[in-house]
């Protein structure tokens, strides 16, 4: 049986849909913290358990049986997401899980200046030291999250960045489906694998993409951190989701996201989404919205 957390998000839930693809739903178990909300995969014959609260002393219920689980990472705001992390590892050990595959992040390192990958780090070292067989899903940077990284540039023809350096930007369809496939793999991969896209554009390349999508010039401008923090807060953007979002570009100027790997189009069978191919279907949407 494969357990899988946060099946109501868009990552594992994507995930879930390509196991039902391949999978009986009875070997499907979801464990999330609003059963409600899982009503659509109940109704598909997948077997749905409260556990999505890692804080729960009760959380190894959730994980019996399970010959494998996928654990989706902590997003509660303000919490300790690596306690968290090893409360949901210590009910895998109690229940007795075969295998714990981790949504983990590229770059994942305790010397990044992105906090999450920090977290994450630290994270596979509690696998590690779990006993348990691990498998450690280094995705590549989400490449919808461009959306909300490069700013007005619809409006003001210019992509403001505190930093400048390559990034894998990766779909997170893709990641969601390869995870599918390691799960239903006769062989496992142990300890950690970077799913990427092909390539790694920096941020110039990026809005160069975005002329040639768009048909009018668009221009990388890189501003001093501090100026560009002092603008997101001055446009109503809270100054720690500003300094939380400047970590990206400075990890992306130390090249912790400039990594690229084979893995992910070899588990799909094809080549990954590209960070054009998703701008353009963000430009393309751009043109199609209401003035």
């Amino acid at each position: 049986m494969i357990v899988v957390t946060g099946a109501t998000g868009a990552l594992n839930g994507t995930t879930v849909d390509h196991l039902l693809a391949r999978l009986p739903a009875a070997e499907i178990t979801v464990a999330v913290r609003h059963p409600e909300r899982a009503a659509h995969l109940a109704g598909r014959g997948v077997t749905v358990r409260e556990g999505g609260d890692y804080a729960d002393p009760r959380l190894h219920d959730a994980f019996e049986g399970a010959d494998q689980l996928l654990l989706v990472s902590s997003n509660d705001p303000g919490s300790d997401a690596v306690d968290l992390h090893r409360r949901a590892i210590s009910a895998a050990v109690t229940a007795g899980v075969g295998r714990v595959l981790y949504t983990s992040h590229q770059g994942a390192a305790a010397t990044s200046p992105f906090v999450p990958a920090v977290v994450h780090a630290a994270t596979e070292r509690l696998l590690a030291e779990s006993g348990l067989p691990w498998t450690s899903l280094r995705n590549g940077f989400y490449a919808h999250s461009l959306g909300w990284l490069l700013g007005g540039w619809e409006e003001t023809g210019v992509v403001a960045v505190p930093g400048e350096g390559p990034v894998s930007w990766t779909a997170r369809e893709d990641v969601a489906e390869a995870a599918a496939v390691l799960l239903t793999s006769p062989v496992p991969h142990d300890g950690p694998l970077t799913l990427t896209a092909g390539a790694a554009p920096t941020f110039a390349e990026v809005a160069a993409t975005l002329s040639e999508l768009a048909g009018r010039p668009v221009e990388r401008v890189v501003v001093p951190p501090e100026d560009w923090v002092a603008a997101r807060v001055a446009a109503g953007q809270p100054e720690p989701v500003a300094r939380f979002t400047l970590g990206i570009f400075q990890a992306a100027a130390q090249d912790f996201f400039a990594g690229v790997d084979p893995a992910l189009a070899r588990l799909l069978g094809r080549e990954p989404r590209s960070a054009r191919e998703v701008l353009a279907t963000t430009v393309t949407a751009g043109r199609r919205a209401p003035g």
